[in-house]
This record gives C-alpha cells, structure tokens and sequence, in this order.
C-alpha cells in the first residue's frame, strides 16, 4: 500500500565549490581530476572572462572557443567537439550561463571529456543530466549521465556584474525549476524542501539585485537559490511549462531566460486548479496569489512584459499551441488546447495570467 511518505529520490554525483574568489581553485580541480589540459569555453560576449581563465590556467589552456550561443545548435556543438579532439584536451572548462554550459555538456556526449563549469548567471542548468540540443528549428532534449558536469564552481564574484535585467531573468528562470519541482510526477520530500528554500532564496534577493546590482549578499541568496534550483531540475521531470518554453524558445528562436521569466506566471496558472497543495506551499514564500506573485516579480526586476516584445510573431501562437501538444511532456492537468492558446495569447499580449 502507498502513503504520503513512499517516494524515490536520486542523488547525481557532483563536486560543487560556492563562495567568492573560488575561481582561483580550478587548478586544484583539474588536478584532482588528472586533467592537464583544458578546452575553455564562453559565449562571444564573455572571452575575456574566458581569457582571465586561460591566464589563470597558463600552459594547461590549450584552447578557447568563445562561440557558445543560445539553445545549443548542433552544427556549433559539433564545431566545438571537432576542436577538442584537434586540441587533445582532457577537460572542458566553461564559464558562463546556460548558453555556454550547454556547449560544455555537448561536447561531453560526443568526446566523454569530464566538465569542470564555472556559472555567472542563475541558469541552474550546470547541476543536470539533461542537454537541449536545436536543430532544423526545433529543441530536443535528452538525460544522461555523461553530460552531468563532474565540478562546478560557484564563484559570488562573477555574478557581481550581471545586469541587473539579466539578473531577474536569469533568477525567475531558476525558480521556474523549483515551481515545477513541486508538482513534477516524480517530486519528493527533499526536493520539495529545497525547492522552497530556493523560490523563498530567490524571490527575496531578485528584488534587492534591481536596486543594487552590488550588493553582495544578494547575489550570494540568489547563487545560492539557483544552486538549489538546478539540483531540483536534475532531480525530477518537468512539465508544462518547460514544454512551452522549449517550444517558443526552439521555433520563435527567443531569448531564454525571458521566456521563461514570461512564461512562468501562466503555467503555473494553468496548472493551479490541479494542485492545491503545492499553490498552498507557494503562498507561504510567495504571497496570496503565487502566479500573480510572480507575474509582478517580472515587472519589479524590469523584465520584458510580453512575447510580442521578445520578437514572437502572433500568427505563431497557433503553430506554438500545436507543437505544444505534439509529444507533450507529462503535466497534472491536461493540456486542452483553447486553454493552452488563452495561456499563450496572455504571454503574447503581456496580460497578467488567470487561473
């Protein structure tokens, strides 16, 4: 017989250094990996950081590509493997957002080089099995052992200079993970406790980051908060709301952490009537109205109010609302589509979500 307390919960091994100026480890990281030479990985707007980390390194560096870009498009991933195996490296070493980790995680599923990540925003996305890979205009995502990074290190210090738009983006990008937690079929005790510890970490800190992009303790809840949300996201399947945004994001070719940030308020509406429980938990970190909580999280962190804004067309809602429903991920309510094109014609429009 089941009870309230049966329950499955999987650990994923990973070696994980937070604090400030813990980038100065990652010498002694490489060497407790017996790794010798690094791949160093950035998008193009973060080289330099990706230079700091090649002086850092000396001899070890033996590459740079700073060509990680959103959604992780294959033809890139397969460019970067193919520059792995020219540099012989035995480590990659990726600093950035999810952009870049994603990069890193890619070329670990063609090469089986271990990872050593170096996040700077909130993605979370450097504490999962999973990769999301873009090809012919569509996102596909897999779980596998062999793109879970072996080391991250989380360093307060890099993330002192994130935007402050970016910052409340990247962070309600992270919550996303741990509101979906809550009600993923595979939830549990301990991933529901640190989900809550991670949306009350996040949702406390976001707010101080738009006023003062420098205040340290701020962006110490927030990294921490995101540390929590990511190992949330490896833990347990997601639903709605990660469908939505894989398929905006994959066709429409929007801007992550936006999108979700847009996105999170009207699944979570969506879903509301089908789960009391968790919309009760919610409340104790969020407020009366969770969805309402964090429509106006985004407006308080000065993120873009609508689709439309991030460049999606509104003679896509249609083609979205019917990708959505096309091998749609497992979600406590069904998906009915007048429902799920109201959601997105909210989103589009900027409206806030209704439940």
């Amino acid at each position: 017989m089941m009870t309230s307390r049966d329950f499955v919960y999987t650990g994923h091994p990973a070696r994980v250094i937070f604090g400030s100026g813990t980038t100065a480890r990652l010498p002694q990281e490489m060497q407790r990996l017996g790794a010798q030479r690094a791949l160093i990985l950035s998008t193009p707007q973060q080289e330099s950081q990706a230079q700091a980390v090649a002086e850092l390194l000396g001899p070890a560096a033996v590459g740079l590509f700073p060509g990680a870009v959103m959604h992780t498009p294959v033809e890139v991933s397969e460019h970067a493997a193919a520059m792995a195996r020219r540099v012989m490296a035995d480590v990659v070493v990726a600093i950035g957002g999810g952009s870049t980790t994603g990069l890193g995680k890619a070329i670990a599923l063609r090469t089986d080089l271990p990872q050593i990540v170096i996040p700077t925003t909130y993605a979370g996305s450097e504490m999962t099995p999973i990769l999301g890979e873009t090809s012919d205009g569509q996102k596909r995502t897999q779980t596998t052992a062999k793109v879970l990074p072996e080391v991250v290190i989380y360093d307060v210090d890099h993330t002192l200079g994130l935007p402050s738009e970016l910052s409340g983006t990247s962070g309600i990008n992270a919550i996303a993970h741990a509101v979906e937690a809550l009600y993923a079929r595979e939830t549990n005790p301990i991933i529901t406790a640190l989900a809550l510890e991670a949306i009350g970490s996040l949702a406390r800190a976001l707010p101080v980051i738009a006023q003062d992009p420098g205040q340290r303790e701020a962006r110490a809840d927030a990294l921490y908060g995101a540390w929590l949300c990511g190992i949330c996201l490896g833990s347990v399947g997601m639903a709605l709301h990660h469908k939505l945004c894989h398929t905006l994001g994959g066709t429409f070719d929007l801007p992550h952490a936006e999108c979700h940030t847009l996105i999170l308020p009207h699944a979570l509406a969506y879903n509301a009537p089908a789960i009391p429980e968790v919309m009760a938990r919610l409340t104790t970190v969020l407020g009366q109205d969770p969805a309402r909580a964090l429509f106006d999280l985004g407006r308080e962190v000065r993120a873009p109010a609508s689709l439309a804004q991030l460049g999606m067309p509104a003679d896509g809602i249609g083609r979205a609302v019917d990708l959505a429903l096309a091998n749609p991920y497992w979600n406590p309510r069904p998906l009915e589509r007048d429902a799920l094109t109201a959601l997105i014609t909210r989103a589009h429009q900027g409206q806030p979500p209704v439940v």
